[in-house]
């Protein structure tokens, strides 16, 4: 027993390791572009895969209590709304490529894979802390129960990247601004002009971060009831 949990230990420190070097890749990426150009334009990916990696944060500290208390006690369902409050923040990554044009500064290419660089960590992060919580919810709930909320989760994710790409909406402003958020959300339910580019775009993302996550669900499920030696 004691061997394994030294085994899991282990595994985690590695895992964390990884995706040290991983977002600090990112950050490299970043700092070389910046000598190059001598300009500090793209920065706003740093700020937005800070973001991304809060969702996974709440997470952490929603299984640790989970350990001992119940789910829907108050702080418990707290962090889980505060996880689906910041979550789209880990995809939405991926429609910062609308800002991906050529600068003259360095190549396209560069700036093409400093994009995808800062995607990538941000989905990392975006789909561990979904993983987590549909494992949780799945000793609670029916595997039909578990699966519907990922879904709702990721269909709910597609429109709030609607939300904040096209009409700029952040996480924070369900709180700071709630009643011009809801009105905004009302339009595009009603106006049959707003409809359309919101149906879109979220159904876009929608089908994007649903057929990821399949896979991803797939492959881990593939790897834990692969035979230990």
């Amino acid at each position: 027993m004691k061997h394994a949990l030294k085994g899991q230990a282990h595994s985690y420190k590695e895992l964390i390791a990884a995706l040290l070097v991983s977002n600090g890749v990112s950050v490299l990426l970043f700092v070389l572009r910046m000598v190059e150009g001598q300009t500090l334009r793209y920065w706003f990916l740093f700020w937005n895969l800070i973001l991304a990696w809060i969702p996974f944060l709440f997470v952490w500290l929603l299984l640790r209590r989970l350990k001992d208390k119940r789910w829907l006690e108050p702080v418990s369902l707290l962090l889980t709304v505060l996880w689906l409050a910041f979550l789209p923040n880990s995809f939405y990554l991926i429609s910062d490529l609308v800002h991906l044009h050529t600068t003259g500064e360095v190549s396209m290419l560069y700036d093409a894979v400093l994009f995808m660089s800062f995607i990538f960590n941000g989905f990392v992060a975006g789909f561990a802390s979904l993983y987590l919580v549909h494992h949780e919810l799945l000793k609670r709930w029916s595997r039909v129960r578990a699966h519907a909320f990922v879904g709702v989760v990721l269909l709910l994710c597609g429109a709030a990247i609607h939300l904040g790409r096209n009409l700029r909406w952040n996480s924070w402003d369900i709180i700071v601004n709630p009643f011009a958020l809801m009105f905004d959300l009302s339009e595009q339910v009603v106006n049959p002009v707003a409809q359309s580019p919101a149906v879109v775009t979220t159904s876009i993302f929608f089908v994007l971060l649903g057929s990821i996550y399949i896979v991803l669900w797939q492959f881990m499920k593939a790897v834990a009831a692969r035979p230990k030696r």
